[in-house]
């Protein structure tokens, strides 16, 4: 690691526990105050900073009786981490677009290089309390990314988050974790293997120092990392009053792209995302459409389209002449010729033709569709009464 200097560290690692993830009364002092002066400044061993209140300040002397920045660092050694600054060579710029509420840095657990991988990821995040169908869905969307050479970044919680992360690492790809709490607090518990598994194959980081315990704010905050640290965000199942949709959010301010997977319009878990859908996001259903949107040029997903059918090989005019012959019955060549816009020599042709592929049949001077091969039938109720005059569904 290089480009911040040592002291710079140091303060910045200070006041990672003096302050709140993503202040931005912070962040408009370090535009004119260095990181230590800062931090003198809070601890009341300078001047306070322009107009931070007694009850701020009474915070900030609070927690500088516990304050040890130097230890910080070595407990983060220990889990073989470290401290990532704003300068170093690792850090990722577009969080910088966060403004005043970019992280003061980033503690991170894991070898890779973080610049490199947030270059080419994605992020998926959803419920919680997810169904079978969003955990499936998000597996397949982590795995499918992963195989495609794109980082998936997750939360880590409890179902689609835990799916997204799990997807990646099954497909032997790359992974990030963003946590709400210290680097050595395994948050949700239930999770401690999967953040361990990460923390091997991926890259686990936050922003709070070791120690932090995550709380409802602080997810909240976490969720702006999420959105800024990746090329766009893809939200599988959430419910109206969503952190999901905070995220997109998030994503959509900064320019990101933002992505929904639909589902079923009965459940709660859909409604949130078919909403973010509503006010302009993506819809995408698999690892192809989430590439085509937030990858280079040329990178498209593959032409969507039904199974080929023989009729569809078929010459125009062919095709025509199949189409022009009676759901029921036989027709004599003026009558096809005439139906199909064609003149008789061309209709008898194209009869003999379809007679050999298999679609008609001769019965004396009439053509029919040969058994199997109706292209249409009449829509009729039960009792056989016709329906607006014998209306005809296509089937072909």
């Amino acid at each position: 690691m290089s480009g911040t200097a040592a002291g710079e560290r140091l303060a910045r690692a200070a006041l990672s526990r003096l302050t709140e993830p993503g202040d931005e009364r912070v962040g408009r002092w370090l535009r004119t105050m260095e990181p230590a002066e800062l931090v003198r400044g809070l601890t009341g061993t300078g001047p306070p900073p322009p107009g931070a209140g007694a009850e701020r300040l009474a915070g900030c002397r609070a927690r500088a009786r516990t304050l040890d920045p130097e230890g910080d660092l070595r407990a983060v050694a220990r889990l073989g981490g470290r401290y990532v600054c704003p300068g170093d060579t690792e850090w990722p710029a577009q969080l910088d677009d966060l403004g005043d509420a970019r992280p003061l840095g980033l503690w991170v657990r894991g070898s890779p290089d973080l610049r490199l991988w947030a270059l080419r990821s994605v992020a998926l995040v959803g419920a919680r309390a997810c169904t079978g169908y969003g955990s499936h869905v998000a597996a397949l969307l982590g795995g499918g990314l992963a195989e495609r050479g794109w980082v998936v970044v997750s939360g880590a919680a409890y179902g689609i988050d835990g799916a997204a992360h799990r997807g990646a690492l099954a497909a032997g790809g790359a992974t990030v974790a963003v946590l709400a709490s210290g680097l050595d607090v395994a948050y949700p518990r239930g999770h401690a293997e999967l953040l361990g598994r990460i923390g091997e194959q991926g890259i686990v980081l936050t922003e709070l120092p070791p120690g932090g315990h995550p709380t409802r704010h602080r997810f909240v905050l976490r969720n702006r990392v999420i959105a800024a640290l990746t090329r766009g965000t893809v939200v599988v199942e959430a419910e109206y009053r969503s952190g999901s949709l905070v995220t997109a959010r998030h994503a959509r301010r900064l320019g990101r792209h933002t992505m929904g997977v639909p589902g079923p319009v009965t459940s709660g878990l859909s409604a949130g995302v078919h909403e973010l859908l509503r006010e302009g996001a993506c819809l995408v259903t698999d690892a192809d459409d989430v590439v085509e949107l937030v990858g280079g040029i040329g990178e498209l997903g593959p032409e969507r389209r039904g199974p080929v059918v023989p009729r569809d090989l078929l010459p125009p005019t062919a095709a025509r002449v199949l189409e022009a012959l009676p759901g029921r019955g036989g027709a004599p060549v003026a009558r096809v010729a005439h139906d199909a816009g064609t003149s008789e020599e061309r209709a008898l042709a194209s009869l003999y033709e379809l007679r050999a592929l298999g679609f008609v049949e001769r019965q004396g001077d009439l053509w029919q569709l040969a058994d199997g091969s109706s292209t249409s039938v009449e829509a009729k109720p039960p009792d056989g009464t016709p329906v607006c005059g014998e209306a005809v569904l296509d089937l072909g």
